[in-house]
């Protein structure tokens, strides 16, 4: 009779709760982002925007894109990190080159969607 109230137990449990989940600030992992890309002038989306970085600043400047955002501007990436770095970094960089390339350092890492306005070059 124990053995079923605890398998018992541990389903109502699951059922409210789900299984475990990986820690998002598990060391080497990855943090969920999603970008939308829009023009700081119009607020029109941008489509094409390379998203580049990692946990270390040079990561910015590598040829490895992350993702690049659709025809509504928005991308969803995974951004690698390490805890006791300051980063994850990010670059946002249009290879057509109209719009000014923008870098940052992402201290929040909560799984949301984040606005980014790019200037353009004129």
């Amino acid at each position: 009779m124990k053995g079923a109230s605890l398998t018992g137990a541990l389903f109502v449990f699951q059922a409210c709760y789900g299984m475990p989940q990986t820690p998002l600030m598990a060391e080497g992992g990855e943090a969920p982002m999603t970008f939308t890309l829009v023009s700081h002038k119009t607020g029109e989306p941008l489509e094409g925007i390379r998203i580049k970085g990692g946990p270390w600043q040079q990561d910015m400047g590598r040829e490895d894109v992350l993702g690049i955002t659709d025809a509504n501007g928005r991308c969803r990436v995974g951004i690698p990190y390490y805890r006791n770095l300051e980063g994850p970094f990010v670059r946002f960089e249009d290879p057509q080159g109209a719009f000014v390339v923008k870098d940052t350092t992402l201290a929040d890492l909560r799984d949301r969607e984040i606005v980014v306005k790019l200037d353009s070059v004129q």
